[in-house]
């Protein structure tokens, strides 16, 4: 498919068909035994069940996917596709919706999620490794919350565990791997 096809605008496609051109993941897979719904540890606090949300996907239900919080409060943890009898990649299919989402400008609907997962990236690719303070600094710039968390910060600072200079080891490498990301997904 191509990328005109694979937009979250058109209705001639089916959801769970984009998620497949997006990622290899065939959602029609999974038969809803449930499994990876009883198994994860933050469903609780999700507005529909991994084995809902996929389903949806399935169904090609749109709306209710891009407005349910599920995939961005997913842990990414592995536990649901070590679970599934069909060996279905769940936090890939949802990492999948996010690519869709992301490229026609979507909201997500757990924004600060997004910020975080971005400076987390952003961080590596300028320091090779985590620079915590940095990342903080970050992660307050775009979700514009800039006092939330600063007792605890200030908690933490005083405890010495961030480091107030990041380190640059391995910073080379790691930009060369985005790179080569960067080619991959432009090819």
């Amino acid at each position: 498919m191509t990328e005109e096809i694979i937009t979250l605008k058109e209705k001639s496609f089916k959801l769970g068909e984009a998620v497949a051109a997006v990622s290899d993941i065939d959602v029609s897979f999974c038969y809803q035994c449930g499994k990876c719904s009883t198994g994860c540890p933050v469903a609780y606090a999700m507005d529909l069940t991994p084995t809902q949300l996929i389903h949806a996907m399935q169904l090609g239900l749109h709306d209710v996917v891009y407005k349910s919080n599920t995939m961005w409060l997913c842990v990414s943890c592995l536990t649901c596709s070590t679970r599934c009898p069909q060996d279905v990649d769940i936090p890939g299919a949802f990492d999948a919706v996010k690519i869709l989402m992301e490229r026609n400008k979507e909201t997500p609907r757990e924004p600060d999620v997004l910020a975080v997962t971005k400076s987390f990236a952003q961080n590596l690719r300028w320091f090779g490794r985590m620079y915590e303070l940095g990342m903080v600094g970050v992660i307050k710039l775009r979700t514009r919350k800039f006092t939330q968390d600063l007792g605890m910060g200030m908690k933490m600072l005083k405890k010495n565990k961030f480091n107030l200079l990041p380190g640059f080891e391995g910073a080379w490498e790691t930009r060369k791997i985005f790179r080569r990301v960067k080619k991959q997904e432009k090819a």
